[in-house]
């Protein structure tokens, strides 16, 4: 788990957004880093400047990554430059299956957009039809001008006691583990005191479930609407990504996620973790 790393990347400052994360994760993880650029022309010279761009980010994103490396292990980080030709979303989804991906990490944009690739655009349609699980690191300033916060200290995990929400379960304990990441649990329920001690009651097991692990995990029950409350606790503990299924349980949003993701996603100000449920691909 976490041994591909898969970072789309169409040339843009925006897209590289998504560089600083996977270079972390990557760094400290010792995975592999694949930078997967597309060329939706045939044209040899087209191609080219593809493939001329993709291969000299790659020195620059393993300096980066070897800051987090562990030295002891004698390892070194490992950057492979590709470029393919055709539809950039089906590409990135052929490319993870095929390859066997454990992660895609991309930018999703902010207010202004994306010119190139329509980047929002091509988001949504990977997180759509991959299974693989997607970081998606929000973009709204160039790389260049990014403060390289981490993504792995604190994570904010939300869970509403199904079976389906649980799926993300297995992809954090991994990460939290690995990285020493302190994990905060989140259900949000509809305001019933009957409703609100059940919460309690299960949260409090899946926390003692994560503290047999060896990760610090507190937990939090709030009442309200669900993506209004995930966001506005990530925003008070200041946590470093959001993690959560897309199992659509109350309803299919534009993305087919679930609408409380896609509201978190869309209104949130953390990157979020996003974990297909078992069954749910799409493509």
């Amino acid at each position: 788990m976490y041994e591909k790393i898969l970072v789309p990347l169409d040339g843009s400052p925006l897209a590289e957004a998504a560089l600083p994360g996977a270079e972390e994760l990557a760094g400290r993880l010792g995975s592999e880093i694949i930078l997967l650029s597309i060329s939706e022309s045939t044209e040899a010279e087209e191609y080219l400047k593809y493939q001329i761009y993709i291969e000299c980010k790659v020195e620059e994103i393993r300096k980066h990554a070897r800051k987090y490396l562990d030295k002891s292990t004698g390892k070194d980080i490992t950057v492979t430059p590709v470029v393919v030709v055709g539809h950039p979303a089906e590409e990135v989804i052929r490319y993870a299956n095929r390859k066997a991906i454990d992660i895609i990490v991309m930018t999703t944009h902010g207010s202004s957009g994306i010119k190139r690739w329509a980047l929002g655009r091509m988001a949504d349609k990977v997180v759509r039809a991959t299974d693989r699980p997607v970081a998606l690191i929000r973009a709204r300033t160039p790389y260049s001008d990014i403060a390289r916060k981490s993504i792995t200290r604190k994570a904010l995990v939300s869970l509403d006691g199904s079976e389906a929400s649980e799926a993300v379960i297995p992809f954090i304990q991994e990460f939290a583990k690995r990285l020493q990441t302190q994990v905060t649990l989140i259900q949000v329920v509809p305001r019933s005191y009957r409703v609100f001690a059940d919460a309690e009651s299960y949260m409090e097991k899946v926390r003692e479930h994560f503290q047999s692990k060896g990760i610090t995990t507190n937990s939090i029950v709030r009442m309200g609407a669900a993506a209004e409350e995930i966001i506005k606790v990530a925003d008070e503990i200041k946590t470093d990504i959001v993690a959560m299924s897309t199992h659509g349980r109350s309803g299919i949003g534009r993305w087919s996620i679930g609408s409380v993701a896609d509201k978190v996603l869309r209104g949130g100000n953390t990157p979020v973790l996003l974990v297909k449920t078992p069954g749910n691909a799409t493509g």
